[in-house]
C-alpha cells in the first residue's frame, strides 16, 4: 500500500482529515529528509510545498498508508490535476529516529502562491484555512 507524507490540512485534527483519510493507517510523526519551502497562500490560506529540495526547511508531519483507491480521493482534495498541483516522491525520516521511508507529497508550482502570507514553515498549525465547502469563489491563479 503506498505511503503518504501529510504536512497540512489533512494531518489529525484539521479539516480534510476525515474526509481524506479514513481507514489509513497512522505510521508516525515524520519530516522530511531535505528541506522544502512551505507557506501558507492564497485566498483560503492553503498550506503549500514546493518541489524544491535544498530550500526551505524540513517539514514536519504524519506518515500513512493508505489504500490505493484513496489515492483518487486525496488528490481531489489536494486539486492534483490542476495545472502546478501534483504528487511528488519525498524521502522522509521519523523525527525521532529510525529508518527512512519513501513517501508520496502533493506539492504545489508557484502559480498557487498568490498571494502569500507566511514565509517559509517547517510544521503546520496555521488555522486560517478555509476548507473548499465553505469558500465563496474559486482559487485565485
Amino acid at each position: 500500500m503506498p505511503l503518504v507524507f501529510i504536512y497540512g490540512t489533512l494531518k489529525k485534527g484539521f479539516p480534510l482529515h476525515e474526509k481524506g483519510l479514513t481507514g489509513a493507517r497512522f505510521l508516525g510523526l515524520y519530516r522530511t529528509v531535505e528541506p522544502y519551502p512551505m507557506v501558507i497562500a492564497q485566498d483560503f490560506f492553503g498550506p503549500m510545498m514546493q518541489d524544491r529540495p535544498g530550500e526551505g526547511r524540513q517539514v514536519e508531519g504524519e506518515l500513512y498508508e493508505v489504500q490505493e483507491e484513496r489515492l483518487g480521493i486525496l488528490d481531489e482534495l489536494e486539486d492534483v490535476g490542476d495545472p502546478g498541483s501534483f504528487r511528488s516522491t519525498l524521502l522522509i525520516e521519523p523525527k525521532d529516529g529510525g529508518v527512512r521511508e519513501t513517501a508520496i507529497g502533493f506539492m504545489k508550482a508557484e502559480n498557487w502562491l498568490q498571494p502569500t502570507h507566511t514565509g517559509f514553515l517547517s510544521d503546520y498549525q496555521d488555522r486560517r484555512f478555509i476548507p473548499p465547502w465553505q469558500r465563496s469563489g474559486e482559487r485565485s491563479e
